[in-house]
């Protein structure tokens, strides 16, 4: 058998093993699922043990049909802004660690802007989610939360950093995943020193930086012999899962663009400046790729709203089409293709979990708005399906005013299946929608490109375009696009109303 690549997406949800040939083509993937701990308001913790559990398991059951032999190296792509404790000798000082949705260092954050103007702060580092999110805050809430165990600690690291520690024995992260500590200054490439100095952290807590190619090591004996692998396996640095998904949807070059239509939504770009913006802020990370970088702007509800009409509104129709073996889903794009494109004035808002940077206010949520007595079911999927559009077309106006943006975007995510959907974005977005067989697999294939570039199987990572191949091509139908030009202004308005009706209701004394 020919050379083989073994990646591994390690997400919030779990792990997913994937192994591709030296073409980029997928031949097996075993996703093994982990738990979130909530032990308090605002702490989300994951416990790195599961993590390694997750990797051997998934590992093994990956591997079960093919010749371990054939694997040529490993990378990984993790989830963001982990924040790992590790004492001098590599041992882990806490069960449970802050994931990158952990908000628990807000006192720490403020403390740290008392001294560093929060602009300022953004356009050095590109840290674009509320900072309590960085894993510098989150060190400093150790510091004065549980000084025993900060007096311990030698270094803070992150997710797939941890498990490359536990596959080689060394402890190192690359630039992408470096630029999300808080206190990463992208354009030095480096961690800044007066950051750290406003933190009160020293340089030495985190790890040292090196490119996401560069090979930490081969696989300790302990370890390749749990995950059934030999012992002389290479591992590469890998990314974070911004940047490994950027890379896997093929964005590669000045204003290449990928949409992620999951249960949130985001557009991502690609340039070698970063796309800073006071205003929206977009979050930027350092890619994957030498001398560029992502910058990317999300709502947090696209899919999560679709959800929840299916949950409250649909009940019925998504209990007949799983009866049917069908996809509640797909059943709802099916009824809502027959609403006309505008769904007969319907506009809905898909903030049902709060504003973005890109809103006026975090307590903007979603809404059904210009609702009569004449409107049916497929008009309020389609109002849905259209608001989750206009909502990532905001997006994507914000983006395309910070820099070049390529005429076609790749979508990837569950919901760039339906036709109906892909249709409506290209209709909204003016622009041409791609799907490829790439789907679900971004981050899985940006972390098998870098392990391929690392050992030599790739010469450079302009083989990505390779392992895609091409199933649709929607493109903007002009009469669809004239109504969409039209809501979009409407929308706009009504977003920046219910965020001041958001904020009124926040300071209602009537229990949430």
């Amino acid at each position: 058998m020919a050379d083989t690549i073994l990646a591994y997406d390690l997400g919030t949800g779990g792990n997913k093993a994937s192994l591709y040939d030296d073409a980029g083509r997928c031949l097996s993937s075993a996703f093994v699922p982990y738990d979130t701990q909530y032990p308090q308001a605002g702490w989300h913790e994951q416990r790195p043990a599961l993590w390694w559990d997750s990797v051997v398991c998934s590992t093994r059951k990956v591997l079960e049909p093919f010749d371990a032999t054939t694997v040529r190296c490993i990378a990984i792509s993790g989830h963001s802004l982990g924040c790992v404790p590790l004492d001098a000798g590599g041992n882990l000082l806490r069960d449970a660690t802050p994931i990158w949705s952990d908000k628990r260092a807000a006192q720490q954050a403020d403390r740290f802007f008392r001294q560093i103007d929060p602009d300022d702060w953004y356009c050095q580092t590109g840290n674009g989610f509320p900072a309590a999110h960085y894993t510098a805050f989150k060190a400093m809430w150790y510091r004065d939360h549980e000084p025993d165990l900060f007096a311990r600690v030698a270094k803070i690291i992150g997710t797939k950093d941890y498990i490359n520690f536990r596959l080689t024995g060394r402890i190192a992260t690359d630039f992408s995943y470096a630029s999300g500590a808080g206190v990463y200054d992208l354009t030095a490439w480096d961690y800044s020193d007066d950051l750290l100095a406003a933190a009160r952290l020293p340089r030495n807590l985190f790890p040292e930086i090196v490119p996401a190619t560069e090979i930490l090591g081969t696989l300790l004996p302990e370890a390749a012999e749990t995950l059934g692998l030999p012992a002389t396996v290479p591992v590469a640095c890998g990314g974070v899962d911004n940047s490994c998904m950027a890379l896997g949807a093929g964005n590669i070059s000045e204003g290449r663009a990928y949409a992620s239509l999951g249960s949130s939504m985001w557009i991502a770009v690609s340039s070698a400046n970063p796309l800073l913006d006071l205003a929206g802020k977009p979050y930027v990370f350092t890619h994957v790729i030498p001398g560029m970088f992502t910058s990317a702007m999300a709502i947090f509800s696209g899919g999560s709203s679709l959800r929840w009409i299916r949950d409250h509104l649909c009940v019925k129709l998504a209990d007949e089409a799983r009866a049917a073996g069908e996809d509640p889903y797909e059943a709802m794009t099916r009824i809502a293709a027959r609403s006309p494109p505008g769904a007969r004035k319907l506009l809905f808002n898909p903030s049902l979990a709060g504003g973005s940077s890109l809103d006026a206010s975090p307590n903007l949520r979603g809404a059904l708005m210009g609702l009569d007595l004449g409107h049916e079911l497929a008009d309020v999927i389609r109002a849905a399906l259209e608001g989750i559009a206009l909502n990532l077309r905001l997006v994507l106006d914000q983006l395309r005013a910070l820099g070049q943006v390529g005429d076609r975007i790749v979508v990837v995510g569950g919901a760039s299946h339906s036709d109906v959907w892909r249709q409506i974005l290209a209709d909204a977005w003016e622009m041409e929608i791609v799907k490829t067989n790439v789907g679900q697999e971004a981050g899985s294939l940006g972390a098998a490109a870098v392990a391929a570039v690392a050992c030599g199987l790739w010469n450079d990572f302009q083989r990505i375009s390779d392992a895609h191949q091409v199933r649709t091509v929607t493109r903007p139908q002009s009469s669809h696009v004239t109504v969409y030009r039209q809501l979009l202004p409407i929308f706009r308005r009504a977003a920046s109303d219910q965020a001041e009706l958001g904020d009124l209701l926040a300071l209602l004394p009537i229990q949430d």
